[in-house]
């Protein structure tokens, strides 16, 4: 039985959760979209697992030990988009995992790929590679209306679920069309509700160290049991096959594992696991309402401040608004001890808004900006 001595099983309050997040004792940290704050937990879990091979050796024990480190990720993870832990795959990023649906569909010369205005370049470059190597036609629309735009030759549907830049959500009528939909759900799960079944996607990729605040290079890929058939599987090695000691006999897993990264530590598992399991003991519902009733809050104060507010769904996390200056106020608010981000081409300052902030937090953002 898995035993993490950085877990517990004592209820997380309001103001637990907040403790357990070093960084917010200086900072008014508003950056979860680009990597959230790490637990002291989930990095003890991650600093004794490498204690624990320096004096153990990595032997078999120690690769055991990763297999159910993973083992029990992937069922966090499961639980986080709601569907089973056989539909999911353990990848190193939101990147990765687009890269895979995307390749893995095989689409042909004269094949269209439709995606939206909003999408992030961990989408665009798995879209730039099918374009650049494969001759596929890659064609853009606008991210609330992109159900509409699918055309004759749109094999693929493939954009964000929650934008990046603005906050704003996929239409829920992509769920009916008659393609696959492939969904960027870095700014998604962990962040808002996910029930990717509800989605009807056909895949959706997250990541790990946004709003579950795990560690860099660590993320998921749900592939629907429909469509796991269809997608090739390009990589193939010791880690996503069922039957290794085969050799090149061997036999890709049946599930989803067939799309696993082909190697994760076990100090990033065990970091990943500590820091989802906050998370879980808080209560997923807790943190959904949490982080969207701050970010409504910030949104409202920041009209009354004078600053315009980019269309946003209500219970988005992210809360972009305008700047006369974006990088420099943006790094003028860091010298303020406030962390957030300027979106590259537009002229806005992204806050990203967790379950762990609170109303300090939103005060000293206020406080921080140019009049």
């Amino acid at each position: 039985m898995l035993t993490l001595s950085a877990l517990s099983s004592r209820p997380v309050t309001n103001e637990d959760l907040r403790r357990r997040f070093p960084v917010l004792e200086r900072l008014a940290y508003l950056n979860a979209g680009t990597d959230g704050p790490l637990a002291a937990e989930a990095a003890r879990a991650g600093a004794e697992e490498l204690l624990g091979e320096a004096a153990r050796g990595r032997a078999r024990d120690h690769f055991e030990r990763r297999t159910e480190l993973a083992s029990a990720l992937r069922e966090s993870y499961a639980r986080a988009l709601r569907c089973e832990p056989a539909d999911v795959a353990l990848t190193t990023c939101t990147s990765e995992g687009l890269s895979i649906a995307i390749d893995g569909l095989d689409l042909q010369p004269g094949d269209e790929i439709l995606t939206s205005d909003e999408e992030h370049p961990g989408l665009l470059g798995a879209l730039a590679a099918s374009r650049d190597l494969y001759g596929v036609s890659v064609r853009m629309a606008p991210l609330d209306r992109i159900d509409e735009a699918v055309g004759p030759d749109t094999r693929l549907v493939t954009c964000c679920h929650v934008g990046w830049m603005s906050g704003l959500s996929a239409p829920s009528r992509l769920a009916e069309l008659d393609v696959p939909v492939v969904l960027d759900g870095a700014q998604g799960v962990g962040a808002v509700d996910v029930d990717v079944r509800a989605l009807g996607c056909d895949a959706y990729a997250g990541a790990g160290q946004k709003w579950l605040c795990g560690p860099d290079g660590i993320g998921m890929l749900y592939v629907s049991p429909s469509v796991r058939e269809r997608l090739s599987s390009r990589r193939r090695g010791y880690g996503n096959l069922a039957d290794p000691e085969r050799g090149i006999d061997a036999h890709l897993h049946e599930d989803a594992r067939r799309f696993d990264t082909p190697a994760l530590s076990a100090e990033a598992l065990a970091t990943a696991l500590a820091a989802i399991g906050v998370f879980e003991r808080f209560g997923w519902e807790r943190a959904y309402e949490r982080s969207s009733s701050l970010a409504g809050v910030l949104a409202d104060r920041l009209r009354e401040r004078g600053r315009e507010v980019a269309p946003r769904d209500r219970r988005s996390t992210l809360v972009s608004f305008t700047s006369a200056d974006p990088e420099a106020e943006r790094d003028a608010l860091a010298r303020a001890g406030v962390v957030l981000r300027n979106i590259p081409g537009r002229p806005w300052l992204r806050a990203s808004v967790g379950a762990w902030n609170d109303e300090s937090d939103l005060d000293r953002l206020l406080a921080g900006l140019t009049r």
